[in-house]
């Protein structure tokens, strides 16, 4: 299984950024897809959650209203477009596949390589 992101940089406070992950291997529609982030010196924490069909998501309450998560099972992609960046949104995000546990948790059965978001004020 291998989970490819991509799309992380530099915006400014205020900017956009939109990460993509595209998944192979994986029978991509039985996964529950997600994205987490660590900022330096933090645990990893939630971000965004996307259901097996994509019609539920579920965020975390410091990104609801400025990131969406969406995905396209015919890519085999998830997708997180993050808007009104703030300087706390400073992570690496990771994409994750895995299993509903509740509306801001998943289990989580393999992970994606990290990307670097740098929001500067």
């Amino acid at each position: 299984v291998q989970l490819q992101a991509s799309g992380g940089g530099s915006a400014q406070a205020g900017g956009s950024l939109r990460l993509s992950c595209a998944a192979s291997r994986l029978t991509f529609s039985n996964y529950n897809m997600g994205w987490f982030r660590q900022a330096p010196g933090k645990e990893r924490e939630f971000v965004a959650r996307a259901a097996r069909s994509g019609g539920f998501t579920f965020y975390a309450d410091s990104v609801k209203g400025r990131f969406t998560i969406s995905r396209d099972n015919a890519k085999n992609t998830v997708y997180l477009q993050m808007s009104s960046l703030k300087p706390e949104d400073t992570a690496v995000y990771y994409c994750a596949a895995g299993a509903y546990v509740s509306a801001q948790r998943m289990r989580v059965d393999y992970w994606g390589q990290g990307t670097q978001v740098t929001v500067s004020s």
